[in-house]
């Protein structure tokens, strides 16, 4: 049982590690508060555009989709609540795996 405990708690460090080095929110380093939320609203706009309403044959993922939908949603939320930094990314990854162009910040 020891043996599992020094295991588990082995995987948490980097995990922990992981997460001390992140931003807790705000925008991406490099960005103020508002380009952050001007490039934020810019790829909520393009993945909507192109991505959300697209059904699943053509490459999208459809209304009500899978977990790259709600992932693209809670990046949305993200944004919203001016957690750019956590949102950004998602919504950049959402629109190279649909093949999408990322617009430049």
């Amino acid at each position: 049982m020891a043996k599992w405990k020094g295991i588990l708690g082995l995987m948490a460090v980097p995990l922990a590690a992981a997460g001390c080095t992140q931003t807790a929110g705000g925008p991406p380093p490099g960005m103020t508060a508002a380009q952050g939320a001007a490039y934020c609203a810019k790829l909520t706009t393009v993945y909507s555009e192109y991505v959300a309403g697209l059904a699943t044959s053509m490459g999208g993922v459809g209304r009500g989709g899978g977990q790259s939908d709600i992932d693209a949603r809670v990046a949305v939320a993200q944004c919203q609540d001016g957690n750019t930094a956590a949102g950004i990314p998602v919504l950049q990854r959402e629109l190279r795996n649909n093949k999408v162009e990322v617009p430049p910040p």
